[in-house]
């Protein structure tokens, strides 16, 4: 048996009803910022539970310029946490401002009792990532913000449906951005992302920024930037949106049916404890296992599409060594690069499939 990561090829077996959409628009021409964008920010934003929606080009976009809507830039300081994707970190640093770094928890996010020592008085911004689908203790960090006076950037980019004291993500920072990459809970055929705010003048402004600064064809407000949900990708967006739900508690399902199963090998896995005030949406299944590598490659042997998120921590790369940190910096985030394996979660998985993954990791270890 094959168990795949992906499931777009399932997803998307039947594709005509959208690409009857996208016939119509292109005899249209509605390309650019069009009718179908409007009414996907509006089921967006109805989704999440905000006042407003303001599509852009990626999820990556949605969290610089976030960043630059709210005048964070070169000379500030963001703090976000050691364990996320690339984008996390690249969004602040192409804003000129300096990311600093906190260690994650148990649950793969941000160690919150750590932030107020990360502070500095050049700390604006505190960027939480709901890493994997899985909510931040929002009501520490909005704490933290209030006592500094900092603005909060939700990372939602996996987190679309996620929620926190029954309230959403996306909703209780300044902004928060998500991401439509096609291996998302709600996806697109390509690269789209939208940004929430419950703030009229930061949406004001977000239009002006994704949209080359311009009130209208002829007057321009300041010098800004090319980044707008695509009219085409928007027409995906609203034939996948009230799927949402579904795609949600299917995960759930999956994810709860695969725990108890792991339950029984709790001298080599780990799963991240669960709170009854968070709800994790599962765009990636995370858990810590002993002989990580060997247990990979044994999966693969077998069928099964595992992966690795990420074997080296953002603060050990590269690109960060202008920050200044070091081996031994983030013992957590650093531990979890080297144990944590990622299962096929998806909404299109079979009770067949799920059974065959469970008994294959039984057979490794047992």
């Amino acid at each position: 048996m094959k168990v795949g990561y992906s499931y777009l090829a399932k997803q998307f077996a039947d594709p005509d009803a959208i690409l009857a959409d996208i016939k119509a628009l292109v005899i249209s021409g509605d390309f650019t910022l069009g009718k179908a964008t409007v009414e996907f920010e509006d089921k967006f934003a109805k989704l999440i539970g905000c006042n407003y929606a303001i599509g852009v080009n990626s999820g990556t976009d949605a969290l610089f310029l976030s960043l630059k809507a709210l005048g964070i830039g070169v000379g500030d300081e963001v703090i976000t946490t050691a364990n996320t994707f690339v984008a996390t970190v690249g969004a602040i640093e192409t804003s000129g401002a300096r990311t600093v770094f906190v260690d994650c928890n148990d649950k793969y996010v941000m160690d919150t009792s750590q932030l107020e020592s990360a502070i500095t008085d050049k700390t604006k911004a505190i960027m939480p990532v709901h890493y994997a689908g899985q909510p931040v203790n929002m009501k520490e960090v909005m704490a933290v913000a209030k006592k500094y006076d900092l603005e909060v950037i939700e990372d939602a980019c996996c987190a679309i449906g996620a929620s926190f004291d029954n309230q959403n993500c996306g909703t209780i920072g300044t902004t928060a951005a998500f991401s439509l990459h096609p291996l998302k809970n709600l996806n697109v055929w390509g690269d789209g992302g939208v940004i929430t705010t419950n703030s009229k003048e930061i949406k004001d402004k977000l239009h002006l920024l994704r949209n080359h600064g311009m009130v209208d064809r002829d007057h321009y407000a300041e010098y800004a930037y090319n980044s707008r949900l695509d009219s085409l990708q928007a027409i995906v967006g609203n034939h996948l949106i009230s799927d949402v739900e579904w795609i949600t508690q299917q995960r759930i399902k999956h994810a709860q049916t695969l725990d108890l199963a792991f339950k029984g090998l709790s001298q080599v896995i780990t799963i991240p404890p669960k709170a009854v005030n968070e709800k994790c949406v599962y765009h990636m299944y995370m858990l810590l296992v002993e002989n990580r590598d060997a247990l990979n490659e044994y999966l693969k042997s077998k069928g099964i599409s595992s992966k690795i998120h990420y074997p080296i921590p953002l603060h050990l790369q590269q690109a960060s060594q202008h920050l200044g940190y070091k081996l031994g910096d983030f013992p957590v985030a650093e531990s979890q690069a080297k144990n944590i394996i990622t299962l096929p979660i998806h909404q299109h998985l079979t009770a067949d499939e799920i059974d065959y993954m469970i008994k294959t990791v039984n057979e490794f270890y047992l």
